[in-house]
């Protein structure tokens, strides 16, 4: 049986470029870049490569861009950072998040908050994701150390309008006298969209290597120039004393050959995904009871991924029955098998949380995984039903 791949919004797989720029770092080149000699040197410029090739991708200067070991721990240095100085000004911390954020964001704003005694305010969003600038700045006051948007939600793709989010929030921390940092969760947009954080202008950011084909265990968190935050991990001066820990040199060079293969090639890939998702859309819509979820202008949704739901059958009996069929897809934001829940983000929207598929494709991508689909899709939702009748 011939297998077709359409998670890439889980994880994508590595991009040859990525994988051939690592392997001289498995092999030869595996000295700490930290170090004087010269071997170390060496290491160092291949570091320093990668993350001038990683900060062209998201529109920030090098020294903005801190490496990770993926977009959660991103996420939780970020957080930590932001309530961290909050806590030095004296201040019980507030924060501001939307309702349709990644559990690593949310998650651990929930922990942060909880173990200083501050709080949180989650906004909620309308029935195609967005959440409005305008209820965002509405919740702003005095004590509010972070504001949390995401650029484009990882389940429906909704791209949320965070460059008006961030002016109407230093609007109304102006009138109230507030300092929040602004926090974008860009994981699911970098590689898929045009980004330019620096235009946005967010004090941090997540990005996420296995996103877009780059290694997994690499990620970044972008920090405004001139903002100091504490670090999350602790026990080195790495990454300018803002990541302890000895930096994955092949992971964050594969990271930065990924970064400069998707910059070059950003315009065609997503024209190609726009029209595989495009065509996965009309096949499943074209079973009855079957809805595309999501923001309906194109222009406002990511171009690799179609969330939809399906009337009258659960999630899990139709990944299983697409499993069988040959095709690869998702359902909810759970992160293992393990873990099958309502999807919170369709909750958050109204929508059916208990039966979504989502299918994305990436830059291995066919047009033969996108005509699979359909057919298999079809099968699958009547076979369940008529079982269930």
């Amino acid at each position: 049986m011939t297998r077709h791949y359409l998670d890439h919004a889980s994880t994508s797989p590595l991009r040859p470029a990525a994988l051939e720029a690592m392997l001289p770092f498995l092999t030869e080149h595996q000295a700490d870049p930290g170090r004087l000699h010269a071997e170390g040197r060496a290491t160092r410029v291949a570091l320093e490569v990668a993350r001038e090739q990683v900060a062209a991708l998201v529109g920030a200067r090098p020294r903005e861009v801190v490496f990770t070991s993926g977009g959660t721990e991103a996420a939780n240095a970020a957080v930590h950072g932001a309530i961290a100085r909050a806590l030095e000004r004296g201040a019980a911390p507030h924060v501001v998040v939307g309702a349709v954020e990644h559990s690593c964001v949310l998650d651990s704003i929930e922990r942060a908050v909880a173990r200083c005694g501050g709080t949180v305010t989650v906004i909620g969003c309308g029935p195609d994701g967005t959440v409005t600038p305008a209820d965002v700045a509405a919740a702003v006051r005095a004590e509010t150390a972070l504001v949390a948007v995401q650029l484009a939600n990882h389940e429906v793709g909704t791209i949320q309008p965070v460059g008006e989010t961030v002016a109407a929030v230093r609007d109304a921390a102006g009138a109230v006298g507030a300092e929040p940092l602004v926090l974008t969760d860009a994981a699911s947009a970098v590689g898929h969209l045009p980004v330019d954080l620096g235009a946005l202008g967010v004090d941090l950011a997540v990005v996420s290597a296995h996103k877009f084909g780059g290694p997994k265990g690499a990620g970044a968190m972008f920090v405004r120039r001139g903002l100091r935050v504490e670090p999350l991990l602790l026990g080195g001066a790495q990454e300018r004393a803002r990541r302890g820990g000895l930096e994955d040199l092949p992971a964050m060079v594969g990271f930065g050959a990924a970064a400069a293969e998707v910059a070059d090639r950003l315009a065609d890939e997503t024209g190609m995904h726009r029209t595989l998702t495009d065509g996965i859309t009309a096949a499943a819509t074209a079973v009855p009871g079957v809805v595309r979820v999501g923001p309906g202008d194109p222009a406002r949704r990511l171009p690799h991924l179609v969330c939809l739901t399906v009337e009258g059958v659960e999630a899990e009996p139709i990944l299983l029955a697409l499993d069988q069929r040959g095709i690869a897809v998702h359902s909810g934001s759970a992160c293992s098998s393990e873990v099958l829940e309502p999807s919170p983000v369709l909750e958050a929207m109204g929508a059916d949380a208990q039966r979504s598929v989502r299918a994305s494709v990436g830059w291995s991508s066919t047009a033969a995984d996108a005509a699979a689909f359909g057919p298999a899709f079809a099968d699958a939702v009547t076979t369940l039903r008529a079982l269930r009748a």
